[in-house]
């Protein structure tokens, strides 16, 4: 008799579903045979370990059994981890897109015998509320018609098949140009909410995107409106309940629109990105408060994310005993115990806890409580240097008696990908702070990636317990790319430029599509109905929007102009799908800008170098910034010869091919960097260029 099959998987979530009485099977040809075999249509559940609503589709269906027999009776039921496959995820998520539905997971796809879907949604509830269907009427009607009406069926798998690969007509295409550019960044800002940060409503995500494009034009363009979304959303999100202020680290998103009360999981990404982008900013406006929650978000990337062989688990979960939140709130009176009265209310002050609370708990637990999310919102700006000691020292007495609490649940499979954003912001952040541990960290988990994550030749996307599953996208590919380049700036280490160029081959070869851009897949990944190409923003930056910024770097390094003709392809590949949708490819668009301005600086060892990396301590967002010793070996052609002027350290600007005369004098070279970054400038000396 079939029975459950996800009890031999590594996934986390997978095996999270291992004992339900639903006869799972993991993806793969074994299940879609099963389907071809009985004739039975395929219910296809698409979620991830941390998704708080997939935990409770899970209990209420999943885990019932009068639920459970007429799913086996009527499907062959497939469980999906997204981030495990997130190109099948990828799939039957544009499938509920063709479907005029807004995605989210879990995702609940039907499909027929092919895998082409058919009908979809997101969360069903058990019984009949939010507006929404019981499961069980639901997997009733859709068998029904499955049976009795496959002329429908196979009318809107083919519809829903040929949507998912359609991309928009030749006519409007989007031209890249600071002209362009700079409109939509001014656009952009009128979005955001210039009191909270991030986009106007609820809910609000850090949605990296978005704000990475307004922050290269509030700097290239000049722009002080969109220098102060970003900044704002930035320091509301630092100090916001979205921040753990006991052990570091954001969650994913905020539910309101002040960025207090959050969706607890947290995922290495989002992690990742924001720790970039504060990089980024502090670079400019020095504010200790980025400086001090990289350090504190690096801290429990150490202490919580790091597996025992190097690499970066994925994401810590929003539940904890069968409630959201739990792990990280606190009642007033929980605080009093473990600090005493005078340092409890002290504490209590700065964080807004009070006896009312300002979250009424897990709304599916049978009795709220009243509860505190930790915040500093009433107060965006560090306090003086001796209360801020005062209330490290009383957090890491909360955080000790915290670690006795039932910890949330924990994904540390390694994705090449999420690795890969990782890796180059704890490289840029170890040059930006001159903190080689980070540095060293960085190549540790490079390490574990470049040899333990490959077979042939190849990267694979995900490793948990000694095994490699799930084939590499071309976002393993893209973002390990982008690591390696970042090593590569902050070590001149030969291996890492090499590693870029090798990945940037099998990238080339397998997954390059002829005029339409990279695809999610390679061309032998065997078990997708379609490759899907698209440049279009999601959670994770899009592998084509990264390669941009890639393949300039390269040509900046190398001198070959085939990276500066691959990036044009990309360019003009997606022309036509950016102006269908411009907002939605604002990732795309701002690492265009490294088409538009490729920037180089590079800063020879000589006396003064240390005036000089200061007076360098601009925000050029996406320049390769690099620092060389003369005589040092194997440097590639981009760095070859900019070397100290008699014996005194020199600063070489270069915008493309074309670069400065030595400066070494600091005050030359700061006006000189603000230069190179603004677009409407033209201070910028081309004297002497070469």
């Amino acid at each position: 008799m079939t029975s459950n099959r996800l009890s031999s998987e590594t996934s986390p979530y997978l095996l999270q579903h291992r004992d339900n009485p639903v006869h799972w099977w993991a993806w793969g040809p074994e299940a879609l045979a099963e389907a071809k075999a009985t004739g039975k249509p395929i219910l296809l559940s698409v979620g991830y370990a941390a998704c708080h609503w997939c935990h409770v589709m899970a209990h209420e269906s999943f885990e019932d059994e009068a639920t459970a027999a007429v799913m086996n009776m009527l499907f062959v039921n497939i469980k999906v981890d997204r981030e495990e496959r997130p190109d099948i995820d990828a799939i039957y998520m544009s499938a509920l897109h063709a479907l005029g539905e807004q995605g989210g997971w879990p995702l609940t796809m039907f499909l027929d015998g092919d895998a082409r879907p058919f009908f979809g949604g997101t969360y069903f509830p058990k019984d009949e509320r939010y507006g929404r269907p019981s499961f069980v009427s639901v997997l009733k009607q859709i068998a029904l018609v499955y049976s009795n009406d496959r002329k429908t069926v196979d009318h809107n798998a083919l519809a829903l098949t040929s949507a998912i690969q359609e991309r928009p007509q030749a006519g409007q295409f989007f031209k890249v140009s600071d002209a362009a550019l700079e409109g939509l960044v001014h656009r952009l800002t009128g979005a955001i909410d210039m009191e909270h940060g991030g986009l106007k409503g609820a809910p609000k995500f850090p949605q990296w995107s978005i704000f990475w494009l307004l922050w290269r034009g509030a700097m290239r363009y000049g722009d002080d409106s969109a220098k102060r979304a970003v900044i704002t959303t930035l320091s509301n999100i630092c100090q916001g309940g979205i921040y753990d202020h006991l052990g570091g680290g954001f969650s994913r998103y905020s539910v309101d629109e002040r960025w207090l009360v959050p969706h607890f999981e947290k995922m290495l990404y989002d992690n990742a990105l924001l720790l970039d982008l504060m990089r980024e900013v502090h670079i400019e406006t020095g504010d200790p408060l980025f400086k001090v929650r990289i350090a504190e978000t690096i801290a429990w990337l150490e202490r919580e994310m790091t597996t025992a062989e190097g690499g970066f688990a994925s994401s810590l979960d929003a539940d904890s005993e069968g409630e959201e939140g739990k792990f990280y709130v606190w009642t007033a009176g929980e605080i009093e115990e473990v600090l005493g009265a005078e340092d409890g209310a002290y504490f209590c002050k700065a964080y807004d806890v009070t006896p009312d609370g300002n979250w009424d708990g897990d709304h599916h637990s049978p009795s709220p409580v009243p509860t505190a999310i930790l915040n500093r919102l009433g107060g965006i700006a560090l306090l003086p240097p001796e209360e801020e000691d005062r209330l490290a020292s009383l957090r890491a007495k909360l955080l000790a008696r915290r670690a006795s609490r039932v910890r949330p649940g924990f994904d540390d499979k390694v994705l090449a990908d999420w690795n890969g954003l990782m890796i180059a912001s704890l490289a840029k952040a170890g040059i930006a702070f001159s903190r080689a541990d980070w540095i060293a960290k960085a190549e540790h988990a490079f390490g574990f990636i470049s040899s333990r994550m490959a077979q042939g030749g190849r990267l694979r996307h995900s490793y948990r317990a000694g095994k490699l599953t799930a084939p590499a996208t071309a976002a393993d590919y893209a973002n390990m790319i982008t690591a390696a380049l970042a090593l590569h700036q902050a070590t001149l280490a030969p291996r890492y430029l090499q590693a870029a160029v090798e990945w940037l081959a099998v990238l080339d070869t397998h997954y390059w599509v002829d005029g339409r851009g990279y695809a999610t897949s390679a061309d032998d990944t065997t078990d997708v109905i379609v490759r899907l190409v698209s440049a279009h923003d999601d959670a994770m930056p899009n592998a084509n929007a990264m390669m941009l910024t890639n393949l300039m770097h390269l040509f900046l390094l190398t001198g070959e102009t085939a990276h500066v003709e691959r990036a044009d392809a990309l360019v003009g590949a997606f022309a036509g799908d950016i102006a269908g949708s411009v907002v939605g490819h604002a990732g795309f668009l701002a690492q265009a800008l490294d088409i538009v301005a490729p920037s180089l600086v590079v800063l020879a060892e000589g006396d003064g170098i240390h005036a000089l990396w200061d007076a360098a301590r601009v925000s050029i967002p996406g320049a390769l910034v690099y620092r060389t010793a003369d005589g040092a070996c194997d440097l590639p052609v981009g760095l070859a010869g900019k070397v100290s002027i008699d014996g005194k350290a020199a600063a070489y600007l270069c915008l493309g091919p074309q670069c400065s005369a030595p400066i070494t004098d600091p005050a030359v070279l700061r006006p000189q960097m603000l230069a190179l970054r603004n677009a409407q400038s033209n201070h910028f000396s081309t004297r002497n260029m070469s």
